[in-house]
């Protein structure tokens, strides 16, 4: 049951996909995934080149086997630039209480092209891209490279797109989904599609492979993606509390002792939509939400705050990203958890079937 077009694409054991989470993976934690089966895959969305190519090689260095390398689609524009005084005093109050001072703002400059001519460069054999959609034109010299190429759809218009664009896969993502909303046609409300009506859908709509991606932790939600007519899924929120994970250990923490009612929405820390376990800079910053820049300013302005609360373990002011079934974490060693899911998932599918009979 555990190979399909997808598993023979990627090169892998399992079907079973490592989210990309910027800040919280480290070249020790993607090769440990692909090594025993799954994906392992890592951001590399605020690096430049040089960077990309020094964690390419850094995991080939511990592993043999494929991963993938993700990157951000920039935006077409920077939005709320006239804010960024307004923002960052309001911040100022945040910044005192952390003992830190504030820098001049420094608008975020990084070159896709530059990331992506090192994939090409280091042969990378798979890639994934969020926030939009690449230029079929690079689409294609990847592909023509050897790289498996997909890109993440939180709606059907979007995977159609994709699908058009000429990428392999397409990662279905609903919206029980931890981390940034990957919307990039129409607005992210509208966007809000659970995994059990999006995936169907998409699967319909598309003639490609399908990924599932939200609220998956555990055999029954692979099960389930498989029933719906994906062919893998990709887990984040699963794989953050492994003990492998870069997480900070108050997020393992909070992640862990997390209830299925502190998830929350917030633009508060990036600009960009994310879900992520209610904190307090959330709660008081949304007051301001209309102050608050776009994606990536926003981003860059908060990140002195968060860089001193991880150092400070404080929680008030962390990025904590988690899907909504965050409940479901398991404290485990990355073989742990994928051989568990592997046992879960078969014996759910063995259950299934003798109901059958």
């Amino acid at each position: 049951m555990w190979t399909n077009m997808l598993t023979e694409r990627l090169g892998v054991k399992y079907p079973i996909i490592k989210a990309p989470m910027l800040g919280c993976e480290s070249p020790e934690f993607v090769a440990t995934i692909s090594n025993v089966g799954g994906l392992g895959a890592i951001g590399v969305g605020r690096t430049n080149g040089e960077g990309v190519r020094e964690v390419i090689q850094k995991i080939r260095r511990l592993t043999d086997q494929p991963f993938c390398v993700n990157f951000f689609i920039p935006e077409k524009r920077m939005d709320g630039l006239e804010h960024v005084n307004d923002v960052n005093s309001v911040m100022e109050y945040y910044r005192k209480e952390l003992n830190i001072c504030s820098k001049p703002f420094m608008p975020p400059n990084y070159n896709i092209e530059e990331q992506i001519n090192v994939i090409l460069q280091e042969k990378v054999s798979v890639a994934s891209f969020t926030f939009g959609c690449l230029e079929p034109y690079w689409i294609e010299i990847l592909k023509k490279n050897g790289t498996t190429v997909y890109g993440t759809a939180t709606n059907v218009r979007e995977a159609v797109y994709l699908e058009e664009s000429g990428v392999d896969f397409i990662v279905a993502q609903g919206s029980e989904a931890g981390g940034h909303r990957g919307t990039f046609l129409g607005e992210f409300n509208d966007s809000l599609i659970g995994s059990m009506a999006l995936i169907p859908q998409i699967v319909t709509a598309v003639n490609i492979p399908v990924i599932a991606a939200g609220g998956i932790m555990d055999g029954r939600g692979i099960a389930a993606a498989f029933a719906l007519g994906a062919l893998g899924v990709q887990m984040g929120t699963a794989f953050l509390t492994c003990i492998e994970s870069a997480a900070h250990l108050k997020h393992k923490e909070l992640i862990l002792n997390s209830t299925d009612e502190l998830s929350c929405l917030t633009r508060t820390f990036s600009g960009k939509p994310a879900r992520g376990i209610r904190n307090r800079f959330k709660t008081e910053m949304e007051s301001h939400i209309n102050l608050i820049p776009g994606y990536p300013i926003q981003e860059t302005l908060t990140r002195d705050i968060r860089e001193a609360a991880a150092e400070q373990n404080n929680t008030d002011f962390m990025l904590l990203w988690a899907g909504q079934a965050s409940t479901l974490s398991r404290s485990l060693t990355v073989k742990e958890l994928i051989d568990r899911l592997v046992v879960e998932t078969e014996d759910v599918v063995n259950r299934l079937n003798e109901s059958r009979y």
